[in-house]
């Protein structure tokens, strides 16, 4: 006879309730941090499962305490039917008597513990995860690491998920701030439980974002090692069949490194790659990405074709940053595309939006902005004002590459009014960049000659215009030489 597994049993109720809820097994014991062989051991009833430890475990999928109590009463009533022991069922009466206390216990079973699917555990795990960042965020970046490495609900996939998230936006102001958080999801994604490949596509997910974040800062080079890294350990972990995380999100941060890169064949395939996976919201980002890699490649009116698609579908409530981009991104293709006056009625919706979002950078994004479109309109007080504002912001923050590039702008505006000795003193405010990490070594060296012939009051308006059209290609073309004769 084969063995009769009591009802009440605990190894039977996970069971039942990870079938209904839709849980793959591999799945479930990676969220719980298990070997995939304990929780079948747990499932077999070859390992003791503790009623906490059952608890715990349906909690992770969603569920209620009561979940546990009521399944008991859902599998007793199954097992009702069956006659005791020797005997048979005594009419058919009793018969349906019986089913039909089945048919109702089973029916109230189903309409309170429907599976759930994917999306609403995910979420659930995520709502966990915007409590327990509100914890982080009130400490400092050191006892973040010892909470995650003392208390292991800080372990959390989705935790990880929404660091990286506060790193994208910490990125919009403070390249130091995305950094430190993109640090900080590497360290949950290396501590968190689970299979090996699930906690591998984890780890590569942060890892591109930590990529994200020294591309940002503007060091090419370490963010190109790193994004082969984050390569690795997602391809890795693509065994786990896990897709809470977004391979999109991980294919368009590796499109605007080879973007910056100017590998932009390459930025384009990826982003397509992406669009083909990518929900809603995630296309719009991805396309104002395209339309960014267009204009690398001087397709202007094809980006401000895309560009132009994407405003008209904004409403007052799609998201502010989204907005932001879209007609950011617009507005800097139309000046670049010889239409400054149209780029220029863009200017107060941008300064709305930039409130509404409080964020500093975005502030000195568009002064910078403001103060390109008044110099192609003629407004040279105004361009000058913007451009200094913006070149003091860009040193204090100690962005080198983005300095280096408003500092020359504003060289060319100077020599066109005849002010040399102002672009000498130009010159000596950046010459910390020439020991900065963030600049490639041609363009330090463009750098280096500006200098000296500001220095020497022999530089000329003809060199610096071309010097600013280097910098502009270089910045994602570090192979590319200045050559000072054209």
């Amino acid at each position: 006879m084969p063995k009769k597994t009591p009802p009440s049993s605990s190894d039977v109720i996970l069971s039942v309730l990870r079938a209904v809820q839709g849980w793959p097994q591999n799945e479930l014991a990676a969220v719980l941090g298990y070997r995939a062989s304990l929780l079948s051991g747990y499932e077999s009833g070859d390992k003791t499962l503790s009623r906490e430890r059952l608890e715990e475990t349906v909690a992770e999928m969603g569920l209620p305490a009561e979940a546990v109590d009521r399944t008991q009463a859902y599998l007793l009533s199954i097992r009702s039917l069956s006659p005791p022991e020797g005997g048979t069922l005594s009419g058919s009466a009793r018969a349906e008597a019986s089913v039909a206390r089945v048919l109702d216990t089973a029916e109230a079973f189903t309409r309170s513990f429907l599976a759930l699917p994917a999306e609403r555990r995910a979420e659930d795990a995520r709502r966990q995860a915007r409590d327990l960042w509100d914890r982080l965020k009130k400490v400092s970046p050191k006892e973040r690491r010892a909470l995650v490495k003392t208390t292991k609900e800080f372990r959390s996939w989705a935790l990880c998920e929404l660091v990286c998230e506060r790193s994208l936006e910490a990125a919009a102001d403070r390249a130091d701030r995305a950094l430190e958080l993109a640090d900080l999801a590497v360290y949950i994604a290396e501590m968190a439980p689970g299979e090996q490949t699930w906690r591998e596509r984890l780890r590569g997910y942060a890892l591109a974002h930590l990529g994200n974040a020294k591309r940002v800062g503007g060091d090419l080079p370490a963010a190109d090692q790193v994004f082969a890294k984050a390569r690795k350990f997602w391809e890795a972990g693509e065994e786990a069949g896990v897709e809470f995380l977004s391979e999109a999100r991980v294919l368009d941060l590796e499109a605007s490194l080879r973007r910056n890169q100017r590998r932009l064949d390459e930025a384009l395939r990826l982003l397509d790659q992406a669009l083909s996976l990518a929900t809603e919201l995630e296309r719009t980002k991805l396309l104002i990405n395209r339309a960014n890699v267009l204009e690398l490649a001087f397709d202007y009116q094809g980006a401000i074709a895309t560009l132009r698609d994407l405003s008209a579908s904004d409403s007052q409530e799609k998201e502010p940053r989204i907005n932001w981009l879209v007609k950011f991104t617009l507005a800097n293709n139309l000046l670049q595309a010889g239409s400054p006056e149209e780029a220029n009625t863009l200017i107060p919706k941008l300064r709305e939006l930039a409130a509404r979002l409080d964020n500093d950078f975005d502030f000195v994004r568009l002064r910078w902005l403001e103060g390109r479109v008044a110099a192609a309109m003629g407004r040279r007080t105004e361009a000058l004002r913007n451009l200094s504002t913006v070149q003091d912001d860009l040193a204090t923050r100690k962005i080198p590459y983005d300095t280096a590039l408003v500092s020359v702008e504003l060289s060319v505006l100077l020599l066109e009014d005849g002010r040399v000795s102002e672009v000498r003193a130009i010159a000596r405010q950046v010459l910390w960049i020439l020991q900065s990490q963030g600049v490639h070594r041609e363009a330090l060296a463009a750098l280096r000659l500006f200098c000296e012939a500001a220095e020497q009051e022999t530089a000329t308006l003809a060199m610096v215009k071309r010097l600013s059209e280097y910098l502009q290609r270089a910045r994602n073309e570090p192979g590319l030489r200045f050559e000072d004769g054209g």
